[in-house]
């Protein structure tokens, strides 16, 4: 079984959404970094020295290949990605190797044949 690594840099407050987006698409679980933080298009605003933007959560999904599209666009239409700048980003890349994911693998065979 193949893998893909997503990871999407959302708003705090759309990471609730955003996981269970994902779990409704076939996501098996996922790892969030908190207090993220990163810079676009614009630089981030400061008042007396002090960031005024909002905080990020880092979320990572490790999802089987033939899934991996499919959660990507629901994550990006949740996260409104593309409605304004700033909103967040999603992407994904290939793994390799894959180890302690022997349960899932099991789950999704089942998931896969039917997909297929």
């Amino acid at each position: 079984m193949h893998f893909k690594l997503l990871i999407a840099l959302v708003d705090d407050t759309k990471t609730d959404l955003v996981l269970k987006a994902a779990r409704e698409e076939g996501a098996t679980g996922a790892t969030v970094l908190n207090q993220a933080r990163g810079e676009g298009l614009r630089q981030t605003k400061t008042f007396f020295g002090l960031s005024l933007e909002t905080s990020r959560d880092m979320v990572m999904f490790l999802v089987e290949e033939h899934l991996s599209r499919k959660i990507l666009e629901k994550i990006a239409q949740v996260g409104e990605f593309d409605e304004q700048p700033g909103t967040g980003i999603a992407f994904q890349i290939d793994v390799e190797d894959a180890v302690g994911v022997a349960h899932q693998v099991r789950k999704l065979t089942t998931v896969i044949e039917e997909e297929l």
